[in-house]
């Protein structure tokens, strides 16, 4: 956090921000405080202003130990007065035990070396921090018992306050903002315009727990999570490995009734138990991730389940849901990987490759060596582009901007469980399996506009009133005047519908695949969308979508195949023998 605001006549603009923020959870979340957090929050209104400044200079800190030394601070003034009233109401330890790992983190090397002479630990001559700390660690025939900073420094006319509200504050925090991701810094880097976000008014349904129980949920499951990552972190499975992924499976089994009644946890349970069962397999444990995706919602889950089967040697199981997939598909991935894993199963490949990366144009460009620091993309676009056709990199941003754009007001409809807290890119359900249900009378009425052409006037009208404000769909630094009028100017309003209903499809899904390049001609009011491929690098399945996406409707699309004479070729497509050959730029 910085240490002073530009511009900020307040000096506690921190402080204030920090009560703002109590205020609010005052306001919105009273009936969610248990005795702790309601005591604190009363309680911190009666402390001291520089008390009160103290606490939360250290709550932005890296702690949960911090030297009185460095609390510094001109507007706080004598850091052991300001402290004084904190470890009176318990919130700050003036005491605290220090282990010799704790201790570290705290002294130079200097003062680690001068404990060593105390302690009679003999040191080289230059020893670096890792060997005076090293030596330390074996004067010691055991870890020694914590201690305070004056019995380790007993001359040191310095002391160690610990941060003891740390729980305390995580949990505020986690109200607030509904996530833990984000911090209390967000109120700063708003007030500086670092990042701007969209004003949606709230209700008191509008929060993201209804209940205690979901809180504790939560925090239940960030843990679950954590133990789950630290236990299969290496890519060799021990036996330890797989009883954390059961350990994992029954804590989300206890957890499930605790989950069921709020969509978003339960959403967040659905993840974790995909992520146990992706675990399960790679350490070679199908009956494990069999289990993991039986019970579970996550989107890939279905999928998962008949490699599992497979996995299993049960075969005829797997071709069975794999053909129910097949008929009834929830996404355009599980239709794509259902009719491959159907050709594989049913020992063909007649019809084991989807209609994605066939029948569309593919195009040759050799330059005339690899292009060193520049991306292939930015070389190829550097290559192609000419006065009359000018050639942008957009990958996933422009159609998806167009689309943001336009819909603006349905992506930020105040709809209840979509908005939290005023720092949100986003609506906390654009991941839910309802959210384009929830708003499709808004999105209707937004793609209405392109039957009248005034989505024009609506698109350039928000990309100035909207400049820089967070969206889960515009990428303001890959915008530009130039490049949206060229695009409002060569992109049909019939191809700007389709994409946004595919898009509407999956929101999250297909925001990606795109291609890479786009090239227009301004004075005939067309397009090309251009995929480019190094050598060696393939189509990915999302890219084989939007590119057949695009082919069924008849928009102008091709993969660009970039080669430079001293590397290799790039392997061959074994999936694309149905399009049409190469032709060279």
């Amino acid at each position: 956090m910085p240490g002073v605001l530009p511009d900020s006549p307040d000096p506690f603009y921190y402080l204030a921000n920090f009560e703002r923020a109590l205020a609010w959870l005052d306001t919105r979340c009273a009936d969610l405080l248990d005795d702790a957090e309601r005591g604190f929050a009363d309680g911190f209104a009666r402390m001291p202003q520089a008390s009160r400044a103290l606490f939360v200079r250290m709550l932005m800190r890296k702690g949960p130990h911090f030297r009185v030394s460095r609390l510094a601070y001109d507007e706080i003034g004598c850091p052991r007065a300001a402290a004084a009233p904190l470890v009176a109401a318990g919130w700050l330890d003036g005491t605290p035990a220090l282990d010799l790992a704790a201790l570290a983190a705290l002294v130079t090397k200097a003062e680690l070396q001068a404990l060593a002479a105390r302690l009679g630990v003999a040191l080289e001559p230059r020893a670096t921090r890792a060997a005076t700390l090293e030596a330390l660690d074996a004067h010691y025939a055991a870890a020694p018992e914590p201690r305070d900073w004056h019995a380790w420094f007993p001359a040191s006319p310095d002391t160690v306050l610990l941060f003891a509200s740390a729980p305390l504050c995580e949990r505020l925090r986690l109200m607030f903002f509904g996530n833990l991701h984000q911090d209390w810094s967000e109120f700063v880097l708003a007030d500086l315009g670092v990042f701007r976000y969209e004003s949606v008014p709230f209700d008191r349904a509008s929060r993201a727990f209804q209940r205690r129980e979901d809180i504790d949920a939560y925090l239940a499951l960030r843990d679950c999570r954590d133990e789950l990552e630290s236990a299969t972190r290496d890519q060799e499975f021990d036996a330890a490995a797989a009883a954390a992924i059961a350990a994992t499976l029954d804590t989300l089994d206890a957890l499930a009734p605790c989950t069921h009644g709020n969509a978003w946890l339960r959403a967040r349970h659905d993840k974790l138990r995909h992520a146990a069962g992706l675990a399960a397999e790679r350490a070679g444990k199908p009956e494990l991730a069999w289990r993991a995706y039986l019970d579970c919602g996550h989107p890939e889950s279905r999928y998962r389940r008949v490699r599992v089967l497979e996995q299993l040697n049960r075969r005829e199981e797997a071709l069975a849901l794999a053909r129910t997939i097949a008929d009834a598909p929830e996404n355009e991935e599980q239709a794509q990987r259902a009719a491959r894993t159907l050709g594989r199963l049913a020992r063909t490949r007649a019809n084991s490759k989807t209609s994605a990366g066939r029948g569309f144009a593919q195009l040759e460009l050799t330059l005339p060596a690899a292009p060193g620091v520049l991306r292939v993309e930015e070389a190829a676009r550097i290559a192609l582009a000419t006065p009359q056709a000018p050639v942008f990199y957009v990958e996933n941003t422009l159609i998806n901007a167009l689309f943001g754009l336009l819909c603006w007001p349905a992506l930020f409809a105040p709809l209840p469980g979509a908005f939290f807290h005023p720092f949100q890119r986003g609506p906390a359900d654009l991941h839910a399996a309802d959210f384009v249900a929830r708003r499709a009378s808004q999105f209707e009425t937004c793609l209405a506009e392109l039957e009248t052409h005034a989505y024009r006037d609506s698109i350039l009208r928000r990309y100035a009133q909207k400049a820089g404000t967070q969206s889960p769909f515009v990428a303001w630094p890959a915008l530009s005047d130039e490049l949206l009028v060229l695009a409002l100017d060569c992109f049909p309003a019939a191809h700007l519908r389709l994409w946004f209903e595919r898009l509407l499809r999956e929101p999250v899904a297909n925001r990606s695949g795109l291609p890479d390049l786009v090239r227009f001609w301004p004075h005939e009011h067309r397009y090309e969308l251009i995929e480019v491929k190094g050598p060696g690098d393939r189509l990915q399945d999302n890219q084989r979508r939007w590119l057949a996406y695009c082919v069924q409707h008849r928009m102008p699309v091709s993969v660009l195949k970039v080669r430079w004479p001293n590397l290799p070729g790039e392997a061959e497509e074994t999936s694309d023998s149905a399009a049409q050959a190469p032709r060279s730029l």
